[in-house]
């Protein structure tokens, strides 16, 4: 299985904690580069700037995708642009919170 199928299998699995849906399909991961020697850098953002739960979801990022043979490091960076909106999730992820 490719690495990159691997690490969003793995993201598909951390939910954020106010909100019962993925932080895949939610569309809080807008990069995912599995780079030479095993390094991967995860680009995400947050549903708000002030998430008290900033610093678990990305340890626990870090701890899932660290898991998958072959990744030596992980990488996380936040930004807030573009600023996340509902419009980024996945219709499953809408459909799962009564958006559709």
């Amino acid at each position: 299985m490719q690495i990159e199928v691997q690490i969003v299998k793995a993201l598909r699995n951390i939910y954020d904690p106010e909100i019962p849906v993925n932080i895949y399909d939610l569309g809080l991961i807008y990069e995912i580069n599995a780079g030479d020697g095993g390094v991967v850098d995860i680009l995400m953002t947050l549903t708000a700037p002030g998430c008290p739960m900033v610093d678990e979801l990305m340890q626990e990022i870090q701890e899932q995708i660290g898991q998958i043979e072959g990744v030596t490091r992980v990488k996380v960076r936040l930004t807030f642009n573009p600023p996340w909106n509902r419009d980024m999730m996945t219709d499953e992820a809408k459909l799962e919170l009564g958006f559709l």
